[in-house]
């Protein structure tokens, strides 16, 4: 059942720490062993929340305030890959702009699929999976990484000999270091021992049908008939979760991911109930102008920008602008409970 009731107050100031703007992003384009290899040597990596999965110390994170999981980007130009890899938690990826391919498979030679923007991915762990831009423009992935800490990653055998060949070098401690640039690995630090052919053997492989069941399409899921948010002219669409009790259905990706992931369209004049939840909730902007006002602070957020809402804060979004706007939103835990609506 839902509660009237309001959290303590943040100020201006400490909210506003929690709006990462797309403009604003700090790439790293040193965070993995392949940004050397030629055709993964032009990527830009972003840890927007939480620490990520980087492996170099140059890697700026935006928000370090735990959440139960990471919000981070990448951003790469036509025909730019990212090598195959696989991680320990959940990984979703939200297409922003542009269009990618996803294909499995220890040499890229699994199953595939083409995703364009408002598209949403989740691949399983212990899966060696990567991705292309091959659209004709620069294109953006949101990503979302399940748990506080996420991990490592775990390559392909053909990344580490890539990266050699390039000067990179990856120790067993997840780092770094650069031969090229003089680097020597420290005392008491061995290098990571590469993935063999017997380990990658163990990676699960999935066909063209089970993969295509990892996809949200853009348009693919009906709008929630009723939830906290759904109203005349706006629509919430679960994505990842198994229901909850503001009455959002299931997800069409509904197995565990530590998180959940749904979509709100706004039709241009049209507001939200002023609201609050008791998890961390973060927004991420994909098209038109939203304002956001969280305990009585109002910001205006665009295509790309990244704003984490205190847990138990007052919020209301509204259209701000003269078209839809489109969203997602991300909640920590597997079925979040306790929303509140505020006076």
């Amino acid at each position: 059942m839902a509660e009237t009731s309001a959290g303590s107050s943040c100020s201006r100031d400490e909210l506003a720490q929690r709006l990462v703007r797309y403009s604003d992003l700090i790439p790293c384009t040193t965070a993995f062993v392949d940004t050397r290899t030629p055709g993964s040597d032009r990527k830009e990596n972003f840890t927007i929340i939480g620490p990520g999965v980087s492996e170099s110390p140059d890697q700026h994170v935006h928000i370090d305030i735990p959440h139960g999981f990471n919000i981070g980007g990448a951003r790469q130009p036509p025909h730019c890959t990212n090598s195959q890899h696989s991680h320990e938690t959940a990984e979703v990826f939200v297409v922003h702009s542009g269009r990618w391919v996803f294909y499995l498979g220890e040499n890229a030679d699994g199953a595939r699929v083409v995703l364009a923007p408002g598209d949403t991915i989740s691949i399983p762990i212990n899966v060696f999976r990567g991705f292309e831009n091959i659209g004709d423009e620069v294109g953006f992935l949101f990503a979302v990484l399940g748990g506080d800490d996420p991990g490592q990653v775990t390559w392909a055998p053909y990344v580490f000999e890539a990266a050699k060949r390039n000067g990179l070098m990856l120790l067993e401690n997840g780092r770094l270091v650069d031969l090229v640039r003089g680097q020597t690995v420290p005392d008491g630090v061995a290098e990571m021992a590469p993935t063999t052919a017997e380990d990658a053997a163990r990676f699960r492989q999935l066909d063209d049908v089970t993969l295509r069941g990892c996809v949200v399409a853009a348009a693919e899921c009906p709008p929630a008939a009723q939830s906290l948010l759904t109203a005349q002219a706006i629509a919430e669409t679960p994505i990842i979760g198994t229901g909850r009790e503001d009455g959002m259905p299931s997800g069409k990706l509904d197995w565990p991911h530590g998180f959940q992931l749904r979509k709100l369209i706004m039709q241009p004049g049209t507001q939200t109930v002023l609201h609050s939840r008791p998890q961390e909730e973060v927004l991420m902007m994909h098209r038109g102008s939203l304002a956001l006002v969280v305990d009585d602070n109002a910001f205006h957020l665009g295509p790309g920008d990244v704003m984490s809402i205190p847990v138990d804060q007052p919020r209301r979004f509204r259209n701000a602008g003269d078209h839809p706007c489109e969203s997602y939103i991300v909640d920590g835990g597997e079925s979040p409970r306790g929303f509140r609506l505020a006076h």
